[in-house]
């Protein structure tokens, strides 16, 4: 791997948000060594899994279900369900989503509502309440992964979204970009290129609001 050796210097995060990365990009040899990194530093195996399984919000199916099968076999631990609970889904997603938009939260709504009142639904019970919700992962930690997933992806509005969603629940700033450099470990120095300009976009407006 391209630097190999700073990946021992990355915090857990780091090394989690990496790890999605490389997986929604499909870059399966990166996958494994950063896997191994995380595993060499007893990162909790509930953390690892949970990171892999919110991918499918962003990647699809497909994508985290490749990842979620070489994740199996290198812990090989069983997986327990408990099933559906789409109230506790719904209420643990509007709490979720307003942390995240805070003022934003009901305009986000009616936008997506306007083109979409399935998207919109199912982005508070789907996004935010059954899978962002989820014990293992802290929001902040999740908000991390999302935003190297973005990242990758190359979503500007989504990331740019995220990116504030993320100093809302307080993660340092340099956290974030941070984790959107690192994405040159694994090749994908585009991505990092567009996700720093998003993030550089993102300290240009708010600093404009603030003098003004």
């Amino acid at each position: 791997m391209k630097k190999t050796t700073e990946l021992k210097s990355l915090s857990e995060v780091e090394l989690l948000a990496l790890l999605s990365a490389a997986s929604v990009l499909r870059k399966k040899n990166y996958f494994g060594i950063i896997l191994e990194q995380l595993l060499k530093n007893n990162t909790p195996s509930k953390k690892i899994y949970e990171a892999l399984l919110q991918t499918y919000l962003f990647a699809g199916f497909p994508s985290a279900l490749v990842s979620l099968k070489i994740f199996h076999k290198a812990v090989s631990k069983q997986k327990s369900y408990i099933g559906f609970d789409l109230k506790k889904y719904l209420n643990r997603g509007q709490n979720n989503c307003k942390l995240i938009y805070a003022d934003k939260y009901e305009n986000l709504l009616k936008n997506i509502r306007s083109f979409s009142p399935e998207m919109a639904e199912w982005l508070i019970i789907e996004g935010y309440g059954k899978v962002l919700g989820r014990k293992g992962l802290s929001l902040k930690e999740r908000e991390v992964c999302i935003i190297s997933i973005l990242s990758a992806m190359k979503f500007e509005e989504q990331l740019y979204s995220h990116i504030n969603g993320a100093v809302n629940i307080e993660v340092e700033k340099k956290v974030i970009l941070k984790s959107i450099r690192n994405l040159s470990l694994i090749n994908a120095e585009s991505s990092a290129k567009f996700g720093e300009t998003v993030f550089n976009l993102y300290n240009r407006r708010q600093n404009k609001k603030s003098s003004s």
